[in-house]
């Protein structure tokens, strides 16, 4: 039986109330174009905020279909949500040789040394929610710090594969980490401190997690929504009410995670090292210009 679910682009002529929540979301994506793709949980966090959208599950549900439904018929521009789930590999291939050479010269422009090289600590973001990685990586990039998502971290693989990167470092490892205050959040921060930093040390290292966000000042300072932790969740938990970290504003987000980067690295260091990139890209590009396929 066919689905009367929209499929591809839809046209679609939402009813006046459907247009008013259209215009919100729209203008909560023009006040954070800077920080575009947001989740649609953060695009949530805003109209609970800012026009006082019902804060439920279900409202939250309710509002994924309607965004859907909004970006199939092209009234929110489909690239402004961060999607998270189906991956692909393989398809990095060239038509000829020429492609390939023309690729490689566009490469060398945008080369990007390893700027942490010469810094006294290695430094990392960790998020919760993998579809906040590309705005925190917009931020962390033009330092050279990576941004990873905490995925799988009740693997013993994975935090031992962790453990044993940090511990082969060859200096101190500062993870700084993003992620939800609630028993859950709270959980993937032991497990860094604990598991992780009880591997890293058997590797010869030393771990510092910093966590930057979200936490019970932000919540207070930025009037941020809360919920209350789940009665069957057993663990540990300081506080009587949970914050998602998209919750945050974006901005008031990319300030936080801006702020602790240079709060953990050395600028001068990291000064010379952006001249040394530049240097390397126009030798690069200079060397590469002539190549062509024989």
């Amino acid at each position: 039986m066919a689905s009367n679910r929209p499929r591809g682009f839809a046209e679609w002529n939402p009813q006046q109330k459907s247009r008013v929540l259209l215009d919100q979301v729209n203008q909560v994506l023009e006040d954070y174009r800077a920080q575009l793709p947001v989740t649609a949980r953060q695009v949530y966090y805003r109209l609970v905020v800012r026009f006082d959208f019902e804060k439920t599950e279900k409202a939250n549900k309710r509002l994924l279909e309607f965004m859907n439904r909004a970006r199939r018929a092209g009234l929110v521009p489909m690239d402004s949500i961060r999607d998270d789930g189906a991956k692909a590999v393989g398809l990095g291939r060239y038509d000829d040789a020429q492609e390939f050479i023309e690729s490689t010269k566009a490469f060398a422009k945008v080369f990007q040394l390893d700027l942490q090289q010469d810094q006294p600590a290695y430094v990392e973001v960790l998020c919760e929610a993998a579809g906040m990685v590309p705005q925190l990586n917009r931020v962390a990039s033009r330092y050279g710090i990576p941004v990873r998502s905490s995925g799988g971290f009740d693997s013993t693989t994975v935090k031992h594969s962790l453990g044993k990167f940090y511990g082969e470092m060859g200096k101190p490892v500062i993870v700084l980490h993003v992620g939800d205050l609630d028993p859950s959040g709270e959980h993937i921060h032991r497990n860094l401190n604990e598991d992780v930093g009880a591997f890293t040390s058997h590797y010869g290292g030393e771990l510092t997690v910093e966590r930057i966000a979200v936490t019970a000042e932000h919540q207070q300072t930025y009037n941020l929504p809360t919920g209350v932790p789940k009665k069957d969740d057993a663990r540990e938990f300081p506080y009587d009410f949970t914050v998602q970290a998209e919750a945050l504003p974006p901005d008031v987000l990319a300030t936080i995670v801006r702020e602790a980067i240079e709060r953990n690295i050395d600028m001068d260091l990291w000064n010379e090292a952006v001249d040394r990139q530049d240097e390397l890209r126009d030798q690069l590009v200079e060397a590469l210009e002539g190549i062509t396929v024989l």
